[in-house]
């Protein structure tokens, strides 16, 4: 009941924040954010919006991760994506939501009702065209990620991930992942006992370095781009 009440009153200030922030005469997507969005701090682990919710708002991580799931009938849990800084997320075709959207670790994320966005974007022929580039990608995102679960071997599915994340970081060398082994186990459809053994072998094929459990510094991309082809 308090989580629903919570996202009771964030909806609230988000559409009063929506409908009394001036708005700028070109408005691409971080600059839509940030002007009609309301910066809300989530703790690790805490519930962002549930599936089967109303998709009234959409997202824009600041800082943290965020990660969307599906819950199976047998109880196990597939991860769909991770969502990181800058990324924006739950920009969803219909009325529910098809996922649960949680932090992985404290996340700053920008909060903006999808009516407001829509408006903006009638009026703003840069932010319209940016908003169907999101779509698209997120649509080739989701398309890959079907290919990586239903054709790819586990060593594949692997490096596939670890390049994927390097190509969304600051650094394509040095990665600071902020999700555990489990989630990446959860994202490639893969134990956590099969992501760890994986990462090993390719340790000791020296393609990778594992310094700690978060951080993994890839030394040989050739390598793994095959693995990836």
């Amino acid at each position: 009941m308090l989580h629903q009440e919570s996202k009771h009153i964030l909806d609230q200030e988000v559409g009063r924040f929506s409908q009394t922030r001036p708005r700028a005469e070109s408005v691409p997507l971080a600059d839509a954010f940030a002007s009609v969005g309301v910066s809300v701090r989530y703790a690790r682990n805490s519930e962002i919006y549930g599936e089967g919710e109303p998709v009234d708002n959409v997202y824009r991580v600041v800082s943290g991760a965020v990660r969307t799931y599906k819950l199976l009938s047998d109880g196990r849990r597939q991860i769909g994506d991770f969502h990181i800084q800058g990324d924006v997320f739950g920009l969803e075709i219909g009325t529910e939501r098809h996922f649960t959207a949680e932090a992985i670790a404290d996340a700053v994320v920008l909060v903006a009702k999808r009516s407001a966005l829509v408006s903006l974007a009638g009026k703003d022929p840069s932010l319209s065209a940016e908003l169907w580039t999101h779509t698209a990608k997120e649509l080739k995102r989701a398309q890959d990620h079907l290919l990586l679960l239903g054709r790819k071997r586990a060593q594949e599915r692997v490096a596939t991930f670890l390049l994927d994340m390097a190509g969304r970081g600051c650094s394509d060398i040095v990665l600071d992942l902020p999700m555990s082994r489990q989630d990446i186990a959860d994202y490639l459809g893969l134990t956590i006992e099969t992501v760890s053994r994986t990462l090993t072998r390719l340790e000791c094929d020296m393609a990778i370095e594992i310094p700690t459990s978060r951080r993994i510094v890839l030394r040989d991309r050739q390598a793994l781009g095959h693995l990836n082809s």
